[in-house]
């Protein structure tokens, strides 16, 4: 087999759509939206359409989506957009690092943070939310599906709680594993904020989106020359834009059997780790988990080590947030906040599927383990 991707959780192969659409911008679409001239106004007309799909695809309005330069400006932007020194910010111990690394330096400077705890399957404690909740409460920012384990958080229970304490409080959501794996309507949600990245949908990098309620008032991120509704300047990124549009487009294609298909590759998985010992599995099938995400502890096996040796098997997978796994003082805490000791933290490795991975890429995955895991512990004793 030549090549087994299972980093999906960390970017995306593009559709062969989208690089002509990206390249087709760069070509016949390279004048500037916000000029006046008529080439202008023809990529103004792009941009347009890629919003309109964007909105489309979560039952928003075109007018409540800013681009963004992907996910982690759309947290960022969420965040300080709402909030102001002295302010309680509600999230929990498993966001992710664009959202727990913001607090934590806002958390310097006089802002009150509330980290909520989750439990071994990375879901809050909705009676702790409530209990959590202040007068200068104004934002609630939760993940809509967590990065590593692909746990699934109730978002409509947490919204009518933050609903019935407040009616100032904001809530956000990072949705940015969530799209393009389950359906998504802001309106049925009722959220104030929501964060989207196209790269993990099989779009371009480097483009994303923020979905602000229409009526909320948002401090601009960026200063400048007034482009995203005065509320993120900076000449827009067409080609990544009016990619993302066309990612977005073809979601909809097909999208339940999709989603059945990453299910049955889970599936499969699971059934075929039951053949090896000392192992746990820390996303199982079920409603609280994301099918599109498989994070599994190999004990007595550093997960860094376990996953150069599948690379020389051409397979590719993770030890977490690609965001951060270059870095040598990185540390997981999504796991450990789970309950999980430190060795089971550290064997740790997630797989990540799309729709395009398959059943046989599954058994040679799992064939490889079969061969690599023995060797390893033997060598780690």
């Amino acid at each position: 087999m030549n090549l087994v991707y299972f980093d999906n959780s960390a970017t995306t192969k593009p559709h062969k759509e989208v690089i002509d659409e990206v390249a087709n911008c760069m070509s016949e679409y390279f004048a500037n939206p916000s000029s006046a001239h008529r080439l202008g106004v023809e990529a103004e007309k792009k941009m347009k359409s890629a919003r309109e799909k964007v909105a489309a695809f979560i039952k928003a309005k075109p007018q409540e989506i800013i681009f963004t330069s992907g996910g982690s400006e759309a947290n960022n932007m969420a965040v300080l957009g709402v909030v102001s020194k002295g302010d309680h910010i509600i999230t929990t111990r498993i966001e992710h690092p664009s959202i727990i690394r913001l607090l934590q330096d806002m958390e310097k400077d006089s802002f009150d943070i509330t980290y909520l705890d989750v439990d071994c399957d990375g879901i809050i404690n909705l009676e702790q939310l409530e209990n959590a909740m202040k007068e200068n409460t104004k934002l609630i920012s939760i993940m809509y599906v967590n990065n590593e384990v692909g746990a699934i958080q109730p978002i409509h229970e947490i919204v009518s709680i933050v609903r019935a304490k407040s009616k100032k409080a904001k809530v956000h959501i990072d949705a940015v594993q969530a799209l393009g794996k389950l359906h998504i309507n802001v309106r049925e949600l009722g959220v104030d904020l929501l964060s989207l990245s196209a790269h993990k949908i099989h779009g371009p990098k480097g483009v994303g989106a923020l979905y602000f309620k229409e009526g909320l008032r948002l401090r601009p991120l960026i200063a400048g020359g007034g482009q995203e509704f005065d509320l993120r300047s900076g000449t827009e990124n067409l080609p990544g834009i009016s990619g993302f549009g066309v990612a977005m487009g073809l979601l909809t294609q097909d999208f339940e059997n999709k989603q059945a298909h990453v299910r049955k590759l889970k599936e499969h998985f699971i059934n075929g780790l039951k053949d090896f010992e000392r192992i746990r599995i820390n996303s199982p099938l079920g409603e609280k988990h994301l099918d599109h995400i498989l994070n599994v502890s190999f004990e007595g096996v550093r997960g860094e080590v376990m996953l150069h040796s599948l690379e020389d098997y051409s397979i590719y997978v993770s030890t977490g947030s690609a965001c951060s796994a270059k870095k040598g003082a990185h540390k997981n805490y999504v796991l450990p906040a789970m309950g999980l000791s430190t060795a089971q933290a550290e064997g740790a490795i997630r797989f990540s599927f799309s729709y395009m991975n398959t059943i046989e890429e599954i058994d040679y995955t799992l064939d490889a383990i079969k061969k690599i895991l023995p060797v390893l512990r033997r060598i780690n004793k």
